[in-house]
């Protein structure tokens, strides 16, 4: 009776074990058949900021030629608010099929890693980075008529001027690089919050502030229309677009070499076969002359670093930006 009872039991395991493990090679070819057919329906790119601003552009700028390489069919679903962390979150719960991208630009990413303690995501724990699109330095601007024509000549007047030493900012990537440049010269310098980049640059023309280091395409235009003078722009290479201006490392302060970028994610767990393929068609896109054109016209730089180049370089961003915001105390709201 005892051995009946067994057997049974043993015939019944056994076509629960065969019943599951039909199961599981049956999800296991539709999951692989589904990563084979990729993309079979609407690829999602999520893009944190309005629509017609630069992270925006560039979304569309390469996601246009992706559709044109590919016939992959893609749009473009603008998440604003909270300086693109909003798209962030949403992204980062989204299916991790490859049918959800994010556009993530450093202020959001990198930058948002070193300066909110309570964070809803992480940028390379909670994401898959693919393709940096762009990078581009920060430019340094004083008043047109300031006596000061290098930044050390800036520093030692800001250093002999301390109550007249303020600088306008209007994110934290431009407060964070204001921030390290005094960090790097012991000079002084008040912040002075604004709005937008654009106001930030229109109270340096005023001369309602000292200085201000700010993104170049709302920059640039009043450097070369004369409104403001350009001591030097961020990082070891001058831009194309300000050829006559230094870098600072050749300005003489290296280590104040903050740049800011943008490029495309995909939540945490995509399988590797739809990453690679992303990877690649992006890729593809970005290496197409028509775009890396309308991109440097843009100010950036195009291109980057992909994959585990591209997690690395986010991963020292975000090493070196906390350390800028522990070493200055900064907090931001």
């Amino acid at each position: 009776m005892y051995g009946s009872h067994t057997g049974e039991a043993m015939k019944l395991t056994l076509k629960m074990f065969a019943c599951a493990l039909a199961a599981t090679l049956v999800l296991g070819a539709g999951a692989a058949r589904a990563q084979s057919d990729y993309p079979n329906r609407v690829i999602h790119v999520i893009v944190g900021f309005a629509a017609g601003g630069g992270n925006d552009l560039f979304a569309r700028l390469v996601v246009n030629k992706l559709q044109q390489n590919t016939g992959w069919n893609a749009i473009i679903e603008n998440k604003a608010g909270a300086g693109g962390r909003l798209s962030s979150e949403y992204v980062a719960k989204q299916p991790a099929d490859g049918y959800t991208v994010l556009l993530g630009a450093t202020g959001q990413m990198a930058i948002a890693a070193a300066i909110y303690p309570n964070l809803g995501y992480h940028p390379t724990k909670s994401f898959i980075p693919l393709n940096m699109i762009a990078s581009f330095p920060l430019v340094l601007v004083v008043p047109q008529d300031h006596p000061a024509k290098t930044v050390k000549e800036l520093v030692a007047w800001a250093k002999a001027n301390p109550d007249k030493s303020n600088y306008g900012t209007s994110s934290p990537s431009f407060t964070i690089a204001a921030e390290l440049l005094k960090l790097k010269t012991g000079m002084p310098g008040v912040a002075i919050p604004y709005k937008s980049s654009n106001e930030a640059n229109l109270s340096v023309v005023a001369g309602q502030t000292l200085f201000a280091i700010s993104d170049g395409p709302p920059t640039i235009p009043l450097v070369t229309g004369g409104k403001i003078r350009a001591l030097a722009v961020t990082g070891s290479e001058r831009s194309p677009e300000l050829p006559g201006v230094p870098s600072m490392a050749e300005a003489g302060f290296p280590d104040v070499n903050s740049k800011l970028w943008s490029g495309f994610f995909v939540p945490a767990g995509t399988p590797d076969a739809i990453v690679a393929k992303l990877t690649a068609e992006l890729g593809k896109a970005l290496a197409d002359a028509g775009v890396r054109e309308s991109l440097a016209k843009m100010a950036v730089t195009p291109g980057g670093p992909t994959g585990e180049a591209f997690k690395k370089y986010i991963d020292a961003d975000i090493k070196a930006y906390s350390e800028v915001v522990q070493a200055a105390k900064l907090t931001f709201q």
